[in-house]
């Protein structure tokens, strides 16, 4: 089966899917009330971040495992933040995004798109973000684990910053 069968396959399922909760919705009352769509809907971008993950492995695109990553991420973000109504955290919760990323290529090195160097790239992009985001959480209030230490923080990620090219300039 080529990649433009696999294409047509994957959309063609996702279709059926689609078409069968939807009618299942409209046939069962019971069901809506059971996914609760004012708490759920974050749990959309979730769904179609596993779909792409899902089509591209069905593709061959280990690729698509970071646009995945982003929405299925953002998604789960979201779906946090509407739970707990904590809606301010996005002030500092948007640094997360390129952790996501480097989730998603991390996940590509895996599934054979790229290699070592791609997934150490995404272990750093995780680390940067994990940091920037106790950074932003600590500067805006959301965080108070570091207190007035979170500049210190700062210092960290720019150790970090500078042995990572000190490493890649001798290799």
């Amino acid at each position: 089966m080529n990649r433009r069968q696999r294409t047509g396959l994957a959309f063609g399922l996702l279709l059926i899917l689609l078409g069968a909760w939807f009618l299942a919705a409209q046939l069962v009352p019971g069901l809506q009330e059971w996914a609760r769509v004012e708490i759920s809907w974050p749990l959309i971008l979730v769904a179609v971040g596993v779909f792409l993950l899902l089509l591209g492995l069905l593709v061959g695109a280990p690729g698509m495992a970071v646009p995945a990553c982003i929405v299925g991420g953002i998604g789960g973000l979201l779906y946090w933040q509407n739970l707990t109504g904590n809606w301010e955290s996005w002030a500092y919760a948007w640094t997360l995004i390129p952790g996501f990323i480097g989730l998603g290529t991390i996940l590509a090195a895996l599934l054979g798109e790229g290699g070592r160097g791609t997934a150490a790239n995404g272990f750093w992009m995780i680390l940067t973000s994990l940091i920037l985001f106790a950074i932003f959480g600590s500067l805006f209030g959301g965080l108070e684990v570091f207190g007035p230490y979170w500049p210190a923080l700062l210092i960290v990620l720019g150790v970090a910053m500078l042995v990572r090219a000190l490493v890649r300039r001798r290799a």
